[in-house]
């Protein structure tokens, strides 16, 4: 019996030394990506005018952020980004442990990462047609906010950050529902609400579009919430050791995510359809991070069964190339590409098909595809050559 358990011992040790790199993660991170890519050609925004009023159009519309109260596909992209975000910082920061790295060495390394996050967030949208700009609304920006909560409760015992968690959430209730200034006590009106009165404290200007800056105080919860699926996802078991019992430790950990994602449904729902707090993506209400954060625990479960334990691997390549570069195609896309890459690559194209007498709602659709098929070979360069950024 001792002779069993010390080779399960030793199988677990040499285990943890192995790559734990989940590719289910990178999958979920590469279709986020290849999404926003998408988008940043146009292409929702063309196939949308194209479907017209067609029973298609419904579908399309899945593609675009719900105007106030209500849920739509696309507002879960953010959520599910930086709660990925959040799984791969448990795999990185418990890998460092492991190596005897420090606390401190550790927290340094996150703070250098947040504030380049905070950088370039800002840079994004710093150069306006009308000069300078400072904004705090792009997902970097909030990112690196969330990353750091997340880093500083990481060693939290799970219990604690539970708690933790649903405490940002109450203090956005009480933030929005109990602070009353003239002109912002309306906590789930545009233009009219606690988080458009802080933005004008920081920014002096309110989006028109409705996002506020204080998102990243709720959706703290999809960066805590990601580094805690991560732990138990990332945390070896004694059963593991066994070829026997490994199948059963992989679906306890399923079941965890997946009945977590079905308590967070359940209460964001609930908190919508009784009327006690709206779901509103733009503002990050309690009952919306609740239900998205529900959803992505559901796909990450989905994705780590059938890639990781399954070990599916057939067509995952594709996205595996844009998500092991995800930061580096989101910086081209919103800098290089929305400043000079797409139109210049759609001048080109479109004057092509004009000429062999295409009609212009093709030229637009193939524009965009030609984009992003330049992108996304790209990516593929700098994955053959190994070639990974970071921040």
């Amino acid at each position: 019996m001792s002779e069993q358990l010390l080779s399960a011992s030793i199988a677990v040790q040499q285990e943890s030394q192995k790559s734990t790199r989940l590719l289910s993660l990178d999958f979920m991170r590469g279709c986020i990506m290849i999404l926003l890519s998408l988008e940043a050609t146009g292409l929702w925004e063309h196939l949308s005018d194209a479907t017209g009023e067609s029973f298609i159009h419904p579908v399309m519309e899945q593609f675009f952020h719900h105007p106030w109260h209500g849920l739509r596909a696309w507002d879960l992209i953010q959520p599910a980004f930086m709660f990925m975000a959040g799984a791969a910082m448990a795999f990185s920061l418990q890998k460092q442990e492991q190596l005897g790295v420090p606390w401190s060495q550790s927290f340094y390394k996150t703070l250098k990462r947040c504030g380049w996050l905070f950088f370039w967030g800002v840079l994004i949208d710093a150069v306006k047609p009308d000069g300078l700009s400072f904004e705090l609304w792009n997902v970097l920006t909030q990112l690196s906010f969330t990353t750091l909560i997340a880093f500083l409760v990481f060693r939290w015992s799970f219990n604690a950050q539970a708690f933790f968690s649903v405490g940002l959430l109450l203090l956005t209730e009480i933030l929005y529902r109990f602070i009353r200034i003239p002109g912002f006590d309306q906590p789930f009106t545009d233009q009219h609400n606690f988080g458009n009165y802080v933005d004008l404290l920081l920014m002096n200007k309110i989006n028109d579009d409705g996002w506020v800056a204080i998102n990243c105080i709720p959706t703290a919860v999809h960066t805590i919430a990601g580094a805690m699926a991560g732990k138990i996802l990332r945390t070896p078991s004694i059963l593991e050791a066994s070829p026997g019992k490994s199948s059963r430790t992989h679906n306890l950990k399923i079941k965890q995510l997946l009945l977590w994602g079905i308590l967070c449904l359940f209460l964001g729902y609930a908190l919508d359809l009784t009327g006690i707090t709206p779901i509103i993506k733009r503002i990050a209400t309690s009952s919306f991070t609740l239900v998205s954060l529900g959803y992505s625990l559901l796909i990450l479960a989905s994705c780590y069964g059938w890639i990781d334990v399954r070990n599916h691997r057939k067509g995952l390549q594709f996205f595996l190339i844009v998500g092991m570069n995800s930061i580096f195609i989101y910086l081209f896309f919103m800098t290089v590409g929305g400043k000079w890459f797409n139109g210049y690559v759609s001048a080109v194209v479109g004057g092509l098909l004009q000429l062999a007498g295409a009609d212009e709602m093709f030229q637009l659709i193939a524009s965009s595809l030609c984009i992003f098929g330049l992108e996304w070979w790209l990516c593929y360069f700098l994955y053959r050559h190994k070639i990974f950024f970071r921040l």
